[in-house]
């Protein structure tokens, strides 16, 4: 398998809407182009960043076709397909091959709890039915299940399956991860360098909408040798990562906020149940940015 399946630098990208609540896909498209611009050789569309959980199968389409028209061959797309019903999961998987996506981001199903062995016949089904290069996400946070060594073990012998996004926070299962021939991509901003030091592929970040640039050049000084270069890079994009990663009502409200100070999009909008920081939460966002330069 390749070493980088779906590049190195990723972010998961927002998905911006109208006044009216309904996608906009000209900032989309726009947000897509910032992110090729600045570092970025992959772009991770409809995941959780990208609210998935609130658009539907039909958007998702859309959002993939826009970017993929936007960005054309200058990085590798991924489209989030992992839901907790795998009927649906099958649909969107079938859906990105048609569009055009390079893979698929196929999440452990939510809520339901299936076990390893539901987990294992789920992940099953939809590659077979995806015909796409797939990365798993590991995210017991949002899941509240978490993917055993021994599956990822018996999945090793999956050819589509090549990557996994890991958002465990145990370096060394990442690491025995990685021996058993997967390509391990960082799932959580703050470790973004330890993975590195670990044996990551890369990196799919929600930072990288404000700070894609330092996140390929702390890349390439740790791969051209120089850590303590990418140790530099990093202290300086810290008060931007924990201001966007670090409140309470994170993800996809601060990285549209952080994409509104800074020019990309017009507004900051999110559909329900999330909500859009309050002026303390945008006050606190803005003083990390401003603290890491983001604003400068």
């Amino acid at each position: 398998m390749s070493s980088a399946p779906f590049g190195t630098v990723l972010t998961a990208m927002v998905t911006p809407f109208r006044e009216d609540g309904s996608v906009d896909l000209d900032a989309t498209q726009r947000v897509a182009r910032h992110l090729v611009d600045h570092g970025h050789d992959g772009l991770v569309v409809s995941g959780t960043t990208g609210e998935s959980a609130t658009t539907t199968k039909e958007e998702d389409g859309e959002i993939l076709a826009a970017v993929k028209d936007a960005v054309g061959d200058r990085a590798k797309l991924v489209a989030g397909v992992g839901t907790n019903d795998t009927h649906t999961s099958i649909w969107l998987a079938q859906q990105a091959a048609k569009v055009g996506a390079d893979g698929v981001l196929l999440v452990t199903p939510y809520y339901n709890k299936p076990g390893q062995r539901g987990i294992l016949n789920h992940f099953r089904l939809v590659v077979d039915a995806a015909e796409l290069p797939v990365m798993l996400y590991d995210v017991p946070g949002r899941t509240a299940s978490t993917i055993a060594l021994e599956s990822y073990q018996e999945m090793a012998g999956w050819e589509p399956v090549v990557a996994v996004k890991d958002a465990v926070g145990d370096l060394a299962r990442g690491v025995r991860i990685r021996e058993m021939g997967y390509a391990v991509y960082s799932g959580d901003d703050v470790a973004n360098l330890a993975w590195l030091a670990h044996g990551a592929t890369g990196f799919v970040s929600v930072a990288g909408h404000v700070v894609g640039d330092r996140l390929r050049s702390m890349y390439d000084a740790f791969h051209h040798g120089d850590p303590m270069a990418a140790l530099d890079i990093y202290t300086g994009m810290l008060p931007a990562i924990d201001a966007i990663m670090g409140a309470p009502n994170y993800g996809a409200t601060t990285a549209k906020a952080s994409l509104e100070m800074i020019g990309v999009l017009e507004n900051r909008r999110v559909r329900p149940p999330l909500i859009e920081l309050d002026d303390a939460e945008l006050a606190d966002l803005r003083a990390g940015l401003d603290a890491a330069g983001v604003l400068a």
